[in-house]
C-alpha cells in the first residue's frame, strides 16, 4: 500500500466497516510507522482488498484485513493473511495476534482455518459496544505448515 492507494482503501473501509471504519488520517499515520506494513490486492488497477501488519518482535499483529464482497471466496483474504505471516516471520515474530468482531463468524472461520485460536474476549471493544475475540497463532522459526489442504488451494470462503 502506498499513499496513492489511500483514497481507494478509505472508500472500501467506509463501505466494509461502516461502524468501525478508520479515519483517513489513521491509514496515513500507519504507513509512516516503521513497525507497520500494509498491502493491497488489486484487479485491473482497482483495489479489491487490503491488509495491515504491526510487528514488534516477537509478536506480529493483524491490524486489518478486508476483501471486497464480490471478490470473497477466491483466496484473496488467504493470500493477504499469508503475506502478513511471511513478513512478520521475516521481521522476527514467532506468533501472530488479532482482534475480530465476535459477531463476524465468517472472519473467525478464515482465521481458524489458518491456525488461530481464541485466547480472550475484549468486551465492548468496538465503537458500537461489540465484543472482540482475541486470537493467536504461533509462527515458529519457519512457521507451521498451513492447515491441510490450504497450501495452493483456494478456500471455499474468504472473509475480511
Amino acid at each position: 500500500m502506498t499513499t496513492a492507494d489511500l483514497a481507494a482503501v478509505q472508500a472500501l473501509e467506509q463501505e466494509l466497516f461502516p461502524l468501525d471504519a478508520w479515519p483517513p488520517e489513521m491509514f496515513a499515520a500507519e504507513l509512516a510507522q516503521p513497525v507497520c506494513r500494509y498491502w493491497v490486492a488489486e484487479q485491473d488497477g482497482a483495489v479489491i482488498g487490503y491488509a495491515g501488519l504491526m510487528c514488534i518482535p516477537p509478536v506480529g499483529d493483524v491490524q486489518t484485513i478486508a476483501v471486497v464482497p464480490e471478490h470473497e471466496g477466491r483466496g484473496i483474504g488467504t493470500a493477504l493473511l499469508r503475506t502478513l505471516h511471511e513478513h512478520a516471520r521475516g521481521l522476527g515474530a514467532d506468533r501472530m495476534m488479532l482482534e475480530v468482531r465476535a459477531d463476524n463468524p465468517r472472519a473467525q472461520q478464515l482465521y481458524r482455518r489458518h491456525g488461530y485460536e481464541q485466547i480472550h474476549v475484549r468486551p465492548r471493544y468496538y465503537r458500537d459496544g461489540g465484543d472482540a475475540l482475541v486470537m493467536c497463532r504461533p509462527l515458529g522459526p519457519e512457521g507451521p505448515a498451513e492447515p491441510a489442504g490450504a497450501a495452493g488451494s483456494v478456500p471455499e470462503e474468504d472473509a475480511p
